[in-house]
This record gives structure tokens, sequence and C-alpha cells, in this order.
């Protein structure tokens, strides 16, 4: 637990995917992405379901889309993917760390994105690669 009395957020937090994990079970940096071709220096969470519904929505897999709740294991930043290039002040309540996450629940129901607003960002984020601009600061 993160017992730092500067804590940014004290959540309850959450991690979208598409891996299969049990309760109890770490989620640790250093594993492949699921986002980009490359193992991610970081593992990133949200204090927001919305936020943490993109993740699993977005994550390149075809298996099932999950969301846990996380309980961060150390100390975490606001992920400056989304504070400093696209939303200032991180209203998104996302964060990474270099600590492993928790899982200590998984939500087994929660209302996805409509097709349309998915189809939506993936256009957008395809035509960010394209331009070269699909860069993540990990």
């Amino acid at each position: 637990m993160n017992d730092n009395k500067d804590v940014l957020d004290k959540g309850p937090f959450f991690h979208g995917t598409k891996v299969e994990l049990k309760i109890g079970e770490l989620l640790e940096p250093q594993h492949l992405s699921n986002y980009q071709d490359k193992k991610s220096n970081y593992i990133y969470f949200t204090a927001t379901l919305d936020a943490a519904k993109w993740g699993a929505e977005l994550a390149k897999s075809k298996s099932k889309e999950r969301i846990y709740m996380v309980e961060p294991l150390g100390d975490f930043e606001n992920d400056p993917n989304v504070t400093d290039k696209k939303f200032p002040g991180n209203p998104t309540r996302s964060y990474r760390s270099k600590s492993p996450l928790k899982i200590i629940a998984e939500l087994k129901s929660w209302e996805r994105h409509s097709d349309e607003e998915i189809n939506h960002m993936l256009t957008s984020l395809k035509k960010l690669r394209e331009q070269g601009k699909a860069i993540i600061y990990d």
C-alpha cells in the first residue's frame, strides 16, 4: 500500500486489459505493452472507470475485455502521456508506477463504450500512428 502522506490519489484504482488475471496476482512493469510492440517500463492504472474501459477496449488482443480493481504497492506518478500531452491537470486520474499493482477484484459487469465511440477512437489512433504522433512516453 502506498503510505505516502502526499499521495496523488486515494483511488479506488482500476486497470483495463484483455489479460485474464487472478485475485492476488501482481501486474508488473517490463511486460509486453497492450498498446505497442515493446516492453513497458511502467504499469499504468487509473482512478476513473471510463479510462479503465478504454484500456480494456483498446488493448491489442481478441481476448475478453476485463477491468480489475488494483492496489498500487509503491509510489506512483501522473501518467505524462495524458496529463502533459492531452489533458493538463490529470482529469482522467491516470497514473503509472515502476512498482507492482496487486489485483484485488475484477469488475464483472460494466458498460462498454458504444461501437461508434470505439471505432472513432481506433480511427483517431491509427491516424496518429500514420502521422508519427502515437508516441508513448515510457
